[in-house]
């Protein structure tokens, strides 16, 4: 049986700061860009998600927490489902004058009749990170070393959590108000927001290396 507490190795008395706290250290422990796996990685995730799910249905019951087993019937963990991802290019934020901050920003996306490549959804499979998971499915973002040293693939993300791992060129100040890096940002919650193609925002200039390959499909 594998518990979520012991999954982020916390007391199952912790309060909500200390398994906030257990869960940002184990997901930068278990990223795959730092010598952890895509299995650990997506197992610290669902951990999280079920103690989180709990929290905000009101079930504050720490037994039954602990009783929750994200193993299956041969002991492995469950398997995670691909996070789902709405996306929207920054290019039609700035023609239409919209703001990265408007909490309709992506309700006034799904009414604009834009191209599929500009505004849309896709799936995230545990073992992709954000970029590839755009690649797969046959869209062209921004990107250039693939190993977070640019901020040439930042997004924007308006709702959701990515992880990062921690080493990356990305300012802890950029990080709070919501841009990562797609490169080796893996989907944590489930569902996620994000403005792609941020490149060109003034407080990433100095972030930005020559373009990979880039092509609009």
């Amino acid at each position: 049986m594998v518990s979520p507490f012991d999954v982020l190795d916390v007391d199952e008395d912790a309060d909500d700061a200390a398994i906030e706290r257990a869960y940002r250290e184990r997901v930068k422990q278990a990223h795959p860009d730092q010598g952890g796996t895509v299995e650990e990685f997506q197992l610290v995730r669902r951990a999280y998600r079920e103690l989180d799910e709990r929290d905000r249905n009101g079930d504050g019951d720490d037994e039954s927490a602990a009783d929750i087993d994200l193993s299956d019937d041969d002991g492995d963990a469950d398997a995670v489902q691909p996070a789902r991802v709405e996306f929207l290019d920054y290019e039609v934020v700035d023609d239409y004058g919209w703001s990265l901050d408007d909490e309709d920003l992506f309700r006034k996306a799904s009414h604009a009749d834009l191209d599929g490549s500009a505004y849309g959804r896709l799936l995230v499979h545990p073992d992709e990170s954000l970029l590839e998971a755009a690649e797969n499915r046959g869209f062209g973002w921004p990107f250039s070393c693939r190993g977070g040293a640019c901020a040439n693939c930042a997004v924007y993300l308006v709702d959701g959590e990515l992880s990062q791992p921690t080493d990356h060129i990305m300012p802890d100040e950029l990080a709070e108000r919501g841009f990562r890096l797609s490169c080796n940002g893996y989907p944590v919650s489930d569902e996620l927001q994000i403005v792609f193609n941020v490149k060109h925002l003034a407080e990433l200039d100095d972030l930005i290396l020559p373009p990979g390959p880039f092509t609009r499909r």
